[in-house]
């Protein structure tokens, strides 16, 4: 199975997959091959992946998904890996699509969560409100993304591998600038000792070798620790701030500012749209700014603006 695995991870470096997509996809491939009690995926077909994804679907009842992961991680095995195409999967079982509303914090919950916020946890926060970004995006950003006369963040490699752009609010541009003279002077402190600079996409470190050595290509948010990079072996390099770290920070920052609601990193990105619908944006260029594919993912929003469902007012507030 390991050479099997280790074929697989290079042909999603070939590819440029990102690395938690290579990750996830490794991780399904190793499932679905323990599933069927260690066969080789060249012994199995059509039959086999039916049985596993309706078994993640009925017996694990996972989320739709996570079943479509499952199943892109298995078909790029086969296409991509083994080149052989499976036949068409009729027979599996899908996992129950379940409509759900975004939670939205009120304004001024926002501001209570973001207060509660400390340090470049802060910053964080506020870049995901005030720009509508999702969480890797922000913790992926580059000093190079950021604008700061035109006052717009570039999204490089977003969801889907696709490029946007969007606002970088007026409010921040003082403590993007002094982030940038901390990331600055850390990264000469790096250098001097002899560190490798930024972890970089293996394609660019082939083609400008001397890139992750300049401050445009450093991490807004770096990470505390120095760490040997996985695309780079035996270099070692600053990452970007771990996801984890701020998902932890949110959840404190949410309980101390006593909100009742489930809300998460992305709850800030939910806020983002439903404010500016609020406000009265538009919609096609909230979709811009948010990465949406589809109007109709944007169009969820509309059902949270103003008071109530869809913003309706009860007839009991009119006697």
């Amino acid at each position: 199975m390991s050479k099997l695995l280790e074929s697989v991870r290079n042909t999603l470096r070939v590819h440029h997959y990102a690395l938690k997509t290579e990750k996830s996809y490794v991780q399904w491939i190793r499932r679905f091959i323990l599933f069927h009690d260690k066969r080789h995926p060249a012994e199995m077909g059509k039959i086999e992946v039916e049985q596993f994804l309706t078994w993640l679907a009925v017996e694990r009842k996972v989320a739709p998904s996570t079943q479509n992961q499952a199943l892109q991680a298995i078909l790029f095995l086969y296409r991509k890996v083994m080149d052989k195409e499976l036949a068409w999967l009729d027979d599996v079982v899908r996992a129950k699509r379940e409509r759900r509303i975004p939670v939205v914090l009120s304004r001024q919950e926002v501001a209570a969560v973001l207060a509660a916020l400390q340090g470049q946890y802060q910053l964080v926060g506020k870049l995901l409100y005030g720009s509508g970004l999702r969480l890797m995006e922000c913790l992926r950003l580059r000093v190079m993304a950021l604008d700061l006369d035109r006052q717009s963040i570039t999204v490089h490699a977003g969801k889907g591998g696709k490029d946007r752009v969007t606002v970088l609010p007026e409010s921040l541009l003082v403590e993007i600038r002094d982030q940038i003279h901390r990331v600055r002077l850390l990264h000469r402190r790096d250098l001097a000792m002899g560190y490798a600079g930024a972890s970089m996409p293996s394609a660019l470190t082939r083609k400008y070798p001397r890139a992750a050595y300049e401050l445009g290509w450093q991490y807004l948010f770096s990470s505390s620790r120095i760490a040997v990079d996985p695309r780079r072996q035996g270099h070692k390099c600053r990452h970007h701030m771990l996801d984890s770290s701020m998902q932890k920070a949110m959840k404190r920052a949410v309980s101390l500012a006593d909100i009742s609601k489930r809300a998460s990193c992305h709850t800030l990105r939910h806020s983002f749209a439903t404010h500016l619908l609020e406000s009265g944006m538009d919609i096609r260029t909230i979709q811009d700014l948010l990465g949406h594919k589809d109007v109709s993912t944007t169009m969820i929003y509309t059902h949270v603006v103003n008071r109530g469902a869809l913003g309706a007012r009860s007839p009991l507030d009119r006697f």
